[in-house]
């Protein structure tokens, strides 16, 4: 018998709450041991994920439950829907695996309570994202995302990572002063609650809240890198692998662009939005910030840093499918939004895999290096050509959707975002599979090169076991993804 109405939605406060006392455990007892700290948080993230899921299909959806009320309509209040079911279920799947990479990852590191501890909270406070009622409660969270995530982007402690964490924590304050305008904006008349449509009853003429709109698709926006606030993405994968592909996948540059799908799609509303300045606006930027950091990924030599632009341009697809605010793209948008992180992470704990083995970084050090670890440059060339969007793959998926949606939509500007997808793709395959024909190439017959390959092998299971799970979700949603696109579409027209 489904629970359904007999659940209340305060409960999804449990999977917030759990992991991010879990963390503050840690930190209040900073002296695990190894075996103890790795039982502890594997079991947390384990217990919140099963929570997550148990709970999805029995609280009622659309249900929102306060916990604390400001003054007018300014509270935190959560609550789950369609696509908050979708992130908090992509998440929910994604940490136990990315903290078992973390553990192989990590070995050796200093300061593993603490990197551990803020690991484990902000799997809490991307779930309190995720499941937010209103912006205000959004808001809050995403600014609480910021500040647990800035000791794992510097957590190395060298200067390039005490700057790359200024460097995050500086746009990211730079994104929520913006954000901040919309989010008050949208909440003075008592209206900021989420629901399917929009919820704005604002007195203020419509072109001036059109322009509040765009101070947050920036401000929200930055965490998804939108040009230009995305200098920050590039310089945080000196982070370690398993922050980089959870900052990458999940965690921060999807909670950017679910942030700004909740503003379009649930707050402001795309009946205020469509054939307005502010929707050409958005498209525009998004075509363009996808073709720039394909460019700028395909001349970066660095091996993360090219997957740190390929997220910032495939961020912008999903932002593209936004702009178009209409039912397909949102359905685009979504499907983009899980199967690049699907993507991501695999291509990103490949990269993780070879740097750590190897102790190597750029792009010319791989060659001939998938002879001496076949399965993770195996792993990586199908997530690459699956990025590229090659049919049998849940990259061609997405992208097939958001490419007809651009034309279904039909505008100039919409035009210029398909010419600006099929760009970005082409280009994607030159910068994502070149690094493939490098590692299966011959390498270069020199002493020098035998003596640098010389005990290089796969890495450990730990880390293989996710690589190779995020693999089969490749191909098993390129291969029979209709589950899922039908979930997706009824989530696209409020049936979810």
């Amino acid at each position: 018998m489904m629970l359904g109405t007999e659940w209340n939605p305060a409960l999804l406060l449990a999977p917030i709450l759990l992991p991010m006392l879990g963390g503050g455990a840690m930190l209040a007892f900073p002296r695990m041991d190894r075996p103890d700290r790795e039982l502890f948080t594997e079991t947390a993230a384990c217990l919140t994920s099963a929570l997550v899921f148990l709970m999805l299909p029995n609280v009622p959806h659309g249900q929102a439950a306060t916990v604390y009320s400001f003054i007018g309509g300014f509270s935190v209040a959560f609550m789950a829907d369609g696509s908050s079911i979708l992130f908090a279920g992509m998440v929910a799947v994604m940490w136990p695996l990315a903290l078992l990479y973390a553990f192989s990852y990590m070995e050796g590191e200093p300061r593993q309570n603490s990197f551990f501890a803020f690991y484990l909270m902000t799997y809490g406070v991307t779930l309190a994202v995720a499941f937010s009622a209103n912006l205000v409660t959004m808001y809050v969270c995403f600014e609480m995302l910021t500040l647990v995530t800035i000791p794992l982007v510097s957590h190395g402690g060298s200067p390039d990572s005490s700057h790359a964490g200024y460097l995050y924590a500086a746009y990211c304050i730079a994104g929520a002063s913006l954000a901040f305008v919309a989010v008050v904006m949208g909440t003075l008349d008592g209206s900021g609650g989420f629901r399917f449509g929009g919820n704005l009853a604002s007195e203020y003429p419509p072109a001036l809240m059109r322009l509040v709109y765009l101070f947050g698709f920036i401000g929200f926006g930055t965490k998804a890198a939108v040009f230009p606030l995305y200098i920050w993405l590039p310089k945080a994968s000196v982070a370690p692998t398993p922050v980089t592909a959870l900052l990458h996948a999940v965690a921060v540059v999807n909670s950017g662009a679910f942030a700004v799908m909740r503003l379009t799609f649930y707050a402001f509303g795309p009946n205020l939005l469509s054939d307005s300045y502010a929707q050409t606006f958005c498209v525009l930027l998004s075509s363009f910030s996808m073709v720039f950091a394909a460019v700028m990924a395909l001349k970066e030599r660095h091996f993360k840093r090219r997957l740190a632009y390929s997220t910032m341009s495939n961020l912008s697809y999903i932002l593209f499918g936004i702009s178009l605010m209409t039912g397909r793209g949102m359905a685009g948008a979504l499907a983009h939004t899980l199967f690049h992180g699907v993507i991501k992470m695999s291509l990103f704990l490949c990269a993780g895999a070879f740097m750590r083995v190897t102790g190597k970084a750029y792009l010319y050090e791989i060659n001939g290096q998938g002879r001496r670890m076949p399965f993770t440059f195996a792993a990586y060339t199908l997530g690459a050509l699956s990025l590229t969007g090659i049919p049998l793959f849940c990259g061609f998926v997405s992208k097939w959707r958001l490419l007809t949606a651009g034309i279904a939509a039909g505008t100039r500007a919409d035009f210029v975002g398909v010419v600006a997808l099929i760009v970005s793709a082409f280009l994607c395959g030159m910068y994502a599979l070149s690094v493939s024909v490098r590692a299966f190439l011959p390498p270069t017959p020199d002493a020098q090169y035998a003596e640098s390959a010389a005990g290089i092998r796969e890495a450990d299971w730990r880390m293989l076991v996710p690589i190779g799970l995020f693999t089969a979700a490749n191909i098993a949603f390129g291969v029979w993804s209709e589950p899922v696109m039908t979930f997706l579409d009824a989530v696209s027209r409020g049936a979810v």
